[in-house]
């Protein structure tokens, strides 16, 4: 059984930085494509960032190079570290594995505020 468990979301005023934490069970991360999307309600799912069964990563646009994604193959766990964050960035954040098949987190809730 595949399990993808989020954590490290929260409440942080603008400017400040969160790391979230993807812990996977079942797969094994670095034969996937591992991506961090985030959800606002009534607004589309965004993809954040991406880092490939390669290593390569790719961000959304709005990220500019305040987040960065990464992996820890010995803990099989996916991380977002966020910089500068901004109200903005307020959403549900989940963890995404896809090869021949799709499997979510539950996502934890990220709030921007002062």
């Amino acid at each position: 059984q595949v399990q993808l468990v989020e954590s490290g979301g929260g409440l942080v005023q603008p400017g400040g930085s969160l790391r979230l934490s993807c812990a996977a069970s079942g797969i094994t991360i670095d034969s996937y494509y591992m991506r961090w999307y985030r959800r606002v309600p009534g607004k589309e799912r965004e993809l954040v960032a991406t880092i490939t069964s390669r290593g390569n990563k790719n961000y959304g646009d709005f990220v500019k190079g305040r987040f960065t994604i990464s992996r820890d193959n010995a803990k099989n766990t996916v991380y977002l570290q966020m910089n500068g964050l901004k109200p903005e960035d307020t959403a549900v954040y989940s963890c995404n594995a896809n090869r021949d098949m799709n499997f979510w987190g539950q996502g934890t809730q990220v709030t921007v505020s002062s």
